[in-house]
């Protein structure tokens, strides 16, 4: 008998990140290399392209990119901070999980609750929207994702369903900031506007997309709640019920006090996260409350020493401080339930393990933008839009620059860094077509987010598809006709904004 032909199988993300790692190398030595000057804070001057000597990037920096992907370049931020983060969700979940505390809750609310689930789907999108709209939230939502799949799949849905509520729901939330001090507040700094300009536009297209998501998404639960066997992970449907249903505990099991409170620290840890990310004195000057307790809180005699001088106001936090929450919250959480100390150290340990993977996959993602920028290639692909944007009607340059900004936010993922790298060439090219600076921005959000939602050189993405244990290519089955049609509905919105000068 001759041997049966081995079933080809989807390559990891590890692989297919290394391969478009690869073929940026290729396009280093094919591409033109180029530079602009820069002001003082690193912004593109435009107008002031030339070409330079090429630096083609061989077999060495091809396997130095996710390296330096993780600990950074002078040219390139690392994603050690995003990537320890992770790690210690990974173990603050550990220990939570010791005390069995989600299990049970997540139990007796499904049981509790039973019916009346799908009501969960637009409430969570709807916040996770704002979050994205407002702060920019995106690696953030790595957090949840070990909590909504549980929950979807103990009610009947699947762990796409899961993945949608946070990342579709965060990101198109990000494609239609309103304050993202991170996309909106780093842009219009660029090209010296007020980030509350063009607000209004954007709260629309905020509410446009989040409900054309929110729809989609439901429509899809509905289909597999009543036939599970229309689910793009069905194959991994048993898989999935033994790693993540709670069906296994036992239903309305009561929890216990220390129980109890272990799921408030849980809770409020979520809360002080959300709530420190939310620029409050950007969002309006006079919201500094969070200031002026730090600063008086801290000046308190002994106890401002106590607690930590250095301690920043809520609103400020970034990755640093949120990191540092999870780890002191899993102490906390440890004492609260009468942990032993050799039992936080395992647990919070095989937490971090968990969570390994995904935090590699954001470095090796982050990989790309490193071989790109050390190839001088992305200043040329920027002079390529310069060039050929110019001149333009206003609904015809702001169609255009939507869609060049859509390979270049696949090349740059970090919508700052995009922002701060092409917003100083794009803002004043609008100004010849009759275009406001404002409507240049919200073109190249959209793009950003539509992008954000599906790219494999995404760590957002590819972590929460590693957690839920969903391939790009099931992800990019079910999502395509979303993008489509955020796609359309993105371009008549901004050629109608276009109209209005």
């Amino acid at each position: 008998m001759g041997k049966k032909a081995k079933k080809w199988q989807m390559p990891s993300a590890y692989t297919i990140l290394f391969f478009l790692i690869i073929l940026v190398a290729i396009l280093t030595w094919i591409i033109p290399a180029g530079e602009y000057a820069t002001t003082k804070a690193g912004n593109i001057i435009a107008g002031t392209y030339k070409a330079r000597a090429s630096s083609p990037q061989g077999i060495w920096d091809v396997f130095l990119a996710p390296i330096n992907g993780m600990v950074g370049t002078d040219v390139t931020e690392g994603s050690i901070s995003v990537s320890l983060f992770i790690l210690v969700i990974g173990g603050f979940l550990g220990v939570v999980n010791k005390t069995k505390a989600l299990d049970d809750g997540i139990s007796s609310t499904v049981q509790k609750y039973k019916g009346k689930e799908k009501a969960l789907i637009p409430i969570l999108m709807t916040l996770f929207a704002i979050g994205g709209s407002t702060y920019g939230m995106g690696e953030e939502t790595i957090a949840f994702y070990p909590i909504l799949i549980p929950v979807m799949i103990s009610v009947g849905y699947d762990s796409i369903t899961a993945i949608s509520l946070a990342l579709i729901g965060s990101q198109v939330g990000c494609l239609a900031s309103t304050v993202n001090p991170f996309a909106t507040g780093v842009a219009s700094q660029t090209i010296n506007i007020s980030p509350g300009d063009g607000l209004i536009p954007r709260f629309i297209l905020l509410i446009l997309v989040t409900g054309i998501s929110i729809f989609y998404v439901m429509h899809y639960a509905d289909k597999i709640k009543k036939d599970p066997s229309q689910s793009y992970v069905f194959e991994r449907r048993q898989k999935d019920l033994e790693e993540f249903s709670m069906a296994d505990r036992t239903i309305g099991e009561k929890l216990t006090k220390k129980q109890k409170s272990v799921l408030w620290l849980f809770a409020l840890t979520f809360v002080v996260m959300i709530t420190s990310l939310i620029p409050w004195s950007s969002l309006n000057p006079n919201w500094t409350f969070f200031d002026s307790f730090t600063k008086w809180l801290t000046n308190v005699p002994f106890l401002g020493a106590l607690i930590g001088k250095d301690i920043a106001p809520l609103g400020t936090w970034y990755f640093t401080e949120i990191t540092t929450l999870f780890f002191m919250m899993s102490v906390i959480i440890m004492f609260i339930f009468g942990m032993k100390e050799s039992e936080y150290i395992d647990a919070f340990l095989n937490g971090m393990n968990e969570f390994l993977s995904v935090a590699i996959i954001v470095a090796v993602a982050r990989g790309i933008q490193v071989i790109m920028n050390n190839g001088y290639i992305t200043a040329t692909v920027l002079h390529a839009g310069e060039t050929g944007l110019q001149n333009l009607s206003a609904g015809v340059f702001i169609v255009l620059t939507y869609i060049f900004y859509i390979p270049m936010s696949f090349l740059i993922p970090s919508t700052s860094g995009l922002a701060a790298a092409t917003m100083g060439i794009m803002g004043p090219l609008g100004k010849f077509s009759g275009v406001d600076g404002s409507l240049v921005i919200t073109a190249y959000q959209s793009a950003s987010g539509l992008v954000n939602l599906i790219t494999p050189t995404s760590g957002i993405v590819m972590g929460a598809l590693a957690i839920g244990h969903v391939s790009i290519v099931k992800w990019w089955k079910y999502m395509w006709k979303l993008v489509a049609i955020l796609f359309v509905v993105i371009a008549v919105f901004l050629v109608i904004c276009s109209m209005f000068k």
